[in-house]
């Protein structure tokens, strides 16, 4: 507790003086730039931040690179309709899948694991507000989160469509949706970790929070196909369907639009992180 402390206000906590005297070590003001850097300390001396950003980033770019050398083997064998509905860029971004996987769990983590330590009354009992903590650490995580992703998706695209060039079906970075499709994965798993982080101080704790999320990505996308085809279009409200529309650049009729997404995906952040928000601030820590 004493190194948080002094991590967060900049300066070792000023001993009592004798009446008469003054303070060796004046009282320095807790400032959210100074939180910032607390939570960013914190966040990068994990290792399981490393190794978990190194893991979406290597399976972003595995992925994403065997889909599209697939591609190019097997495109004499694809059907005319196939062929006009390939996305290049989007088959070299397909590691996502995976990636969204490895930060929502990272996001979760980062604080419902200070719930289960008890970090988390070290870094609320220094800050005089709670929400600068929490401030600090959507934003330190989301900034991380979203550099790393940019590098990977640019180091995936780059390869992805060196293994499509063989068979001249590649696009370039310039082309039209093609780096609005790279930056908008990129917020698409980056949303993803910020709303596991959410659902991590909504429910403090590990187990709880990462059923709740995979349940969204994974097992309610199953949910919503099995319906009626007059319900289908609920479909189009799910984070997932948000972020394939972001990803794609040849669109299908099936899909929502990039703006759709972004909107979809802002809405449940919005909902996600004022709720944790609003918690954090009437439950005891």
């Amino acid at each position: 507790m004493t190194a948080q402390t002094t991590q967060l206000v900049g300066s070792a906590p000023s001993v009592p003086s004798a009446p008469g005297q003054h303070s060796a070590r004046p009282a320095v003001r807790v400032t959210q730039l100074r939180v910032l850097r607390s939570e960013w300390t914190k966040l990068t001396s994990l290792r399981s931040t490393v190794w978990t950003l190194a893991a979406a980033l290597a399976v972003t770019v595995l992925l994403g690179t065997i889909l599209c050398r697939l591609a190019a083997n097997d495109w004499p064998h694809y059907s005319p309709e196939g062929r006009a509905t390939f996305d290049a860029a989007a088959t070299s971004l397909s590691g996502m899948y995976l990636a969204q996987l490895a930060i929502g769990v990272l996001g979760v983590l980062v604080i419902s694991g200070e719930y289960t330590t008890g970090m988390i009354r070290a870094s609320l009992g220094v800050v005089p507000r709670r929400l600068p903590v929490l401030w600090a650490k959507v934003t330190t995580f989301a900034v991380a989160s979203f550099v790393l992703m940019v590098v990977a998706n640019l180091i995936a695209f780059t390869a992805g469509q060196g293994m499509l060039s063989s068979r001249h079906i590649d696009v370039a970075l310039s082309d039209p949706g093609v780096l609005r499709a790279v930056l908008g994965t990129a917020f698409y798993v980056t949303a993803i970790g910020v709303l596991g982080m959410a659902l991590g101080a909504i429910l403090r704790n590990t187990p709880a929070a990462l059923g709740t999320l995979f349940g969204v990505l994974l097992v309610l996308p199953q949910i919503v196909g099995a319906l009626p085809r007059s319900l289908a279009r609920v479909g189009d409200y799910l984070p997932s369907t948000s972020g394939d529309a972001l990803m794609q650049v040849t669109h299908g009729s099936d899909l929502p639009s990039p703006t759709h997404g972004l909107l979809v995906l802002l809405a449940y952040l919005v909902v996600t992180v004022t709720t944790a928000a609003v918690l954090l601030v009437r439950r005891d820590a």
